[in-house]
Formats: structure tokens, sequence, C-alpha cells
């Protein structure tokens, strides 16, 4: 295993956990055709081989419901690899209508279900960081996570976080029960927790912030010039910052940060990784890919840092070249989605 790793807590009295993780979700869900089970085992042990042992997923990534669960249950079932990563899963968004859409819940009994189901897809005992994958505005938040409480006392979670919450959101259930990290969108292009006060309120309660999508869904690596070069049946072909004249505009901000990127003789999406891992020892990132090659590339980033110059340059790109587009769909928004 190589010896650069960076390790991170999780939050103020977990575990230290491997601060460039592993998404596995677009190996089974969202990003196109759907890698091989033998070609996605290999790249996952590749990631763990190379030191990037946290690994995320969700009982929704599929569907059906529970596939990159089972994905990764395959190589789970083995002790000898269970011991060697911190498996995360999440929980509340499902599948409605024969899949064709998706709603929430935070029920008691069905956060208590979905639990037996991803322990069972998993083939684990306990899964390490659980997460409320979005949080049901319908109940009170409080309800959910006493039932939360109760399977971590029960010993079938270890930790607990809250994936796309508001301040106010994080507040109460840490109240009821820490919270040990935060999984949102962050990235280059996608800022906002830096100015809306949901870092400062994870910082002041000691959780880390899991920031998924650091490459912009890999929007910042330069690799797409047109919205022709994703699959069909890509969930990013109808995102709105893939779109028309968004697209475009939305290549300003890769344009100038592979300028910068250039100049450290690295690649973009390097540096939007780097970037990631300089805005504290309380960052932890979840980059995906079906490529070893890729793969390979994102961790070459735990070697690069940052000077105070270079993070002040990057940081004036990001504050002069906004994203143009909302995150997701506003058709599939309202029942929140996807990641």
């Amino acid at each position: 295993m190589s010896s650069d790793i960076i390790y991170r807590q999780l939050g103020k009295n977990g575990p230290m956990v491997s601060a460039l993780g592993f998404g596995a979700m677009g190996l089974s869900a969202f990003y196109g055709d759907r890698t091989a089970d033998a070609e996605s085992h290999e790249v996952i042990k590749a990631a763990v081989d190379e030191g990037c042992t946290f690994i995320d997923t969700s009982i929704v990534y599929g569907p059906p419901m529970g596939k990159n669960e089972k994905l990764l249950g395959g190589l789970l079932k083995d002790p000898s690899f269970r011991s060697k990563v911190f498996i995360c899963t999440k929980f509340g968004i499902y599948f409605t209508n024969d899949s064709r859409g998706t709603d929430i819940s935070g029920k008691p009994e069905d956060v208590r279900k979905w639990c037996e189901e991803s322990l069972a897809n998993l083939q684990v005992d306990y899964i390490d960081l659980y997460y409320q994958h979005r949080v049901d505005r319908s109940i009170p938040i409080e309800d959910t996570w006493r039932e939360l409480k109760k399977l971590k006392e029960e010993g079938k979670v270890k930790y607990l976080g809250i994936s796309e919450a508001t301040s106010e959101e994080i507040r109460k259930a840490h109240a009821v029960t820490p919270i040990s990290a935060l999984q949102i969108e962050f990235s280059p292009w996608t800022p906002d927790i830096r100015e809306n006060g949901i870092l400062d309120t994870c910082r002041e309660l000691g959780i880390a912030i899991v920031a998924y999508s650091p490459l912009g869904r890999g929007f910042l690596t330069g690799a797409y010039k047109s919205i022709d070069d994703l699959e069909e049946g890509d969930i990013r072909r109808s995102n709105p910052r893939f779109q028309g004249e968004a697209f475009k505009e939305n290549l300003k901000l890769v344009d100038a940060l592979k300028e910068l990127a250039d100049k450290k003789g690295i690649t973009p999406g390097q540096l939007a990784l780097a970037w990631v891992l300089a805005q504290g020892d309380d960052f932890i990132t979840i980059p995906g890919t079906k490529k070893l090659k890729y793969l390979k590339e994102n961790v070459e980033s735990r070697k690069i840092t940052l000077t105070q110059d270079e993070l002040a340059a990057i940081d004036a790109v990001v504050g002069r070249i906004k994203a143009i587009g909302e995150r997701y769909n506003l058709a599939t928004a309202a029942s929140h989605t996807a990641f």
C-alpha cells in the first residue's frame, strides 16, 4: 500500500479514515452502461490496494434497489477484505412506479427495514457509517434520528451521517445523537457550503465533511466537450449544467482551472481534488471511476501540495466564474433523486 495515504478523523470522536475514498455509485448506477461485476470488483480492489478504503454506496444505487450494495457485498463477504475497508451506505431515497421515479422516507419503520436490507446486501454484520441520504421533510427529523440512535445502540451501525441537510436540520439531528459526517456536493463549481453557513455549523459541532462529486460529475476533468460525449442513459444528459449554453459557459471554469493545472504540471481533475482536500483536516472526498487509469490519476492527487498562492489563485477563479445551471434537473430535484 502506498505510503502517501492521507488520514482524517471522522468527526469529533470518530476513527481515522482515508481522506481520499472511493464512490462506488457509478459502477452500477446513473452514469451510462453498467460495468461488468468482474471489472467493477477489479476497480474496487485496486482502490483499496491504493489506500482508498473509505468506500461509499447507497441502497438506492440501482435500479433495482440494493444493486450497488450487492456488488460490494460480493467482496465484503470475504473477512480479509472486510477488515480493510470502512463501508458507508445511505437510506431514505427509494424507487417508485417500477423504478421510473423516486421518493423519500425517514419513517422509523423504513429506516430499520432499509438498514436490515443493507446489512444483507453488503453481507456484513454492521455498517461503519450510515447516512440519511435525504431528509424527509414531511416528518420531524427527530423521529428519524431516534431510530438511528437505536440502531447504533444495537451495534448495527457504528457511526451516523446525514446528506444534503440544512444547518437547522443538522443541529436538530445532532441533538438526538451525534452526527459524525455530512455528505454534500462540494467542488470548485459547487463551493456553496463555504458561503451558506453549513461548513461553519459542521465545524462548530465537530462534524466531518464528505465531499461527493468533487470533480463536478466529471465535468471538471475536461474530458467532456459536448453532451454527445456522454453515453445514452447517463443521468448527466439531463443535468442543467450539461445543457446547451450552460455547458459552453461552464467550460470557461474548466479552461481556467486547466490553465492553473498546466502551470503545476498536473491535470485539472487532480487540481480539483487537491483543492478539496486542502480545505481543511475535516474534509474527506469520494471520487468514483469505472476505469483503473482514472483511479491512478485520482490517487496521485494525494501527493500534490498547493501553496497559499496557488490556493488563492484557484479561489479567485472559483469566485469569478460561477457555474451556470442548477445542480439537479428541477423535474427530479423535488423528489431528491440521484446522488
